[in-house]
């Protein structure tokens, strides 16, 4: 078994899901008897590097690559799980692990190998121009990170000097995607089938299911185009008999939700709720909706809702479409169509009884596939293969000398 484990993870300026999932991974480790070390590098510090250092960082961390080395020989670490290298910390952070012999599992938690603006979308809409790509050029031209042709130009040149280099290929032994959808994304964007495993992602502890008397409807997650926040208020716009809807979450179209909030008596915006807060409101809510438009990996906030036996009304889109069964755990409607995602609200308000039966049906889901016990058992699966097949050559050299 693995003992000595190291997390990578570049933390992002606004905390969300990606940063929750690291924290529990590493207390489940613990939790399990594994030594745990964490280095964790952070984006409020890139207002303190010149533009041009980040640049090149983003590309090849030369600090990354000294300080990882001496945190991984000074604590005999056995295996680096990364989360997220970007920007600080760079792919340098794999060379690292592999000179000191330590294989390298990588959380593919967006699609940041495969697109400039780790997304797979532009202009509002899915966009794959740059899958299979080796030089993801039109990243650059359509300006899809930041809408900035300097920052999208150094993001492509680390996607593409990467793929050129076989970091993505050599020097990385695991990937865990989140979904199958994920995985056959990766797939198609040139990673090697044979080093993707599947994880979802987990709740611990269990917050127990609630009963729905609330009423409400409920919409979790950061305010931002991509998470179908436009989609989602104009199918509130014109529907008085749809119970209050209540969004909880911040972004950069919080103005527009609360100006939405202001003329609309049926829609509350809540603002950023704690992890505990949070599942309050989903263990009171009548049907979570996730309305999302680009191709969610595993939004941790499907797995709350499943804890809470909180049914979802979901895009048909991406591994939403893979978590959501139609009438069984939730509906699925067109993504960005909000007439379809308000006949599916219709239906729900309808068919109370089977509303119920969901209600059943996301726990059991959620006791079957989204436990801490569940995931723990994949994890150390993950981390066991990994090692014996770094070991594997050593000991057959060692076989054939004997």
């Amino acid at each position: 078994m693995v003992k000595r484990i190291l997390i990578v993870h570049n933390r992002y300026q606004r905390a969300g899901g990606e940063d929750r999932v690291v924290e529990a991974e590493a207390a489940l480790l613990r939790k399990h008897g594994h030594e745990v070390f964490l280095y964790i590098d952070d984006n409020d510090r890139i207002d303190e590097i010149p533009k041009w250092k980040t640049a090149l960082r983003t590309i090849w961390s030369s600090e990354s690559y000294r300080k990882l080395g001496a945190v991984i020989r000074e604590n005999r670490i056995e295996l680096c799980h990364f989360h997220n290298t970007f920007p600080l910390i760079s792919p340098a952070g794999y060379y690292a692990a592999k000179q000191a012999g330590v294989p390298v599992v990588q959380t593919l938690h967006n699609y940041r190998l495969l697109c400039p603006g780790s997304l797979l979308m532009r202009e509002g809409r899915i966009c794959e121009t740059c899958v299979g790509r080796t030089v993801v050029w039109p990243g650059v031209a359509h300006r899809c990170y930041r809408d900035s042709y300097a920052a999208s130009t150094v993001t492509a040149a680390a996607i593409t000097a990467h793929k050129l280099s076989g970091t993505w290929s050599r020097r990385v032994d695991c990937y865990v995607a989140l979904g199958e959808f994920g995985r056959r994304k990766f797939i198609e964007g040139g990673l090697p089938a044979a080093k993707i495993a599947v994880k979802p992602n987990f709740l611990d502890p269990d917050p127990g299911g609630g009963d729905g008397r609330g009423g409400y409807a409920l919409f979790v997650g950061r305010l931002s185009p991509e998470k179908g926040i436009a989609t989602l208020l104009k199918a509130w716009s014109n529907h008085p008999e749809f119970p209050i809807l209540h969004i909880a979450g911040g972004g950069p179209l919080a103005p527009a939700v609360q100006e939405a909030a202001s003329r609309n008596a049926h829609v509350r915006w809540l603002g950023q709720l704690s992890s505990a807060e949070t599942l309050e409101q989903m263990r009171g809510a009548r049907f979570l909706v996730c309305a999302s438009t680009w191709y969610e990996c595993f939004p941790l906030v499907i797995v709350e809702a499943f804890a809470s036996g909180l049914p979802v009304i979901a895009s048909n889109l991406g591994a939403l479409a893979e978590l959501i069964a139609p009438e069984k755990t939730g509906l699925l409607f067109t993504p960005g169509s909000a007439p379809d995602l308000a006949a599916k609200v219709q239906w729900a308000l309808a068919h109370d009884e089977s509303l119920q039966q969901m209600r059943c049906n996301v726990r059991l889901e959620y006791e079957q596939r989204y436990t801490a016990r569940n995931n723990y058992e994949i994890l150390s699966s993950i981390y066991d293969g990994v090692q014996m097949r770094m070991q594997a050559p050593s000991a057959g050299a060692h076989s054939a000398a004997a």
